[in-house]
């Protein structure tokens, strides 16, 4: 498997901003137009080759090392092909992706793959707020494909996320699915305060919840084939980070019935 690898020279001083560094786009370059690349925030730019250690071939993979949390935009609009991340990464982390692997062996910032539509993120720290959740100025959060992440999460995962699953195996921060038009959120840590704020459709699956908006209603207990059906897929597609499964009842409880109310909390059954 070939691949390029790029290796942070010193702290940043100022944001370095990734959109559009994905392994695709960086095979079609000649060694000195990959090196000029202009991945500054400031006014006066700032050349990939100057912030970076450049080393390896271009190929299905790159790698970046020694990672910070003033790196952002990683994995913007990866389409295939693989992006490794050794340390932190900044905001919008897998921002409209649509394939490939986005691995990110430290912590992740706000707007974690907000507008992805396919493609699978891994995160083996924590993430911010608003994962998978609207950009300003756009209609939806997350369209698809599949996030992980083995720490916590801060407020509102999934606002007006409209497809894919994000899988927590800590625990969600207040306002998650705040919003949520579809999809899934399984967080095994549970939930935080007041999950699913004006939610019209989507599931959210977790062992417990801090507390519900009284706009929520308990529908009772269930045997909900779907929940299987969920489990078995997360399982063939994420192996040992699938989430367990939930037991054979489980508690519905339905809303936002402030708005259409077809959404619903998944519990363990009492």
């Amino acid at each position: 498997m070939s691949g390029l690898t790029l290796r942070l020279k010193a702290p940043a001083t100022e944001r370095i901003n990734l959109a559009g560094i994905t392994p695709a786009k960086l095979a079609a370059l000649s060694p000195y137009d990959l090196a000029r690349l202009d991945v500054g925030i400031e006014k006066g730019g700032l050349a990939l080759g100057d912030a970076f250690e450049i080393s390896g071939t271009a190929g299905d993979t790159l790698t970046i090392e020694g990672a910070t949390s003033a790196i952002v935009f990683v994995g913007d609009e990866l389409d295939g092909g693989t992006i490794r991340v050794v340390g932190n990464v900044g905001s919008f982390a897998g921002r409209k992706m649509s394939g490939g692997k986005l691995e990110i062996r430290g912590n992740a910032g706000d707007f974690l793959s907000s507008g992805s539509t396919g493609g699978m993120i891994f995160v083996s720290g924590n993430a911010g707020d608003n994962l998978g959740g609207v950009a300003t100025g756009e209609r939806f959060g997350m369209l698809g494909g599949t996030t992980v992440v083995e720490g916590s999460v801060g407020a509102r995962a999934g606002d007006k996320m409209r497809r894919g699953v994000v899988v927590v195996k800590g625990k969600t921060g207040p306002g998650t699915g705040s919003r949520m038009i579809g999809g899934t959120i399984w967080a095994e840590g549970g939930f935080g305060a007041e999950p699913g704020l004006m939610m019209r459709r989507g599931t959210l699956i977790g062992p417990s919840v801090e507390s519900l908006l009284p706009t929520f209603v308990d529908c009772g207990k269930h045997d909900l084939v779907i929940v299987r059906i969920i489990s078995r897929y997360l399982k063939s597609t994420l192996g040992a980070l699938a989430p367990k499964p939930m037991p054979l009842f489980v508690q519905k409880i339905g809303g936002d019935t402030a708005t259409i109310g077809r959404g619903e909390i998944l519990l363990p059954s009492a």
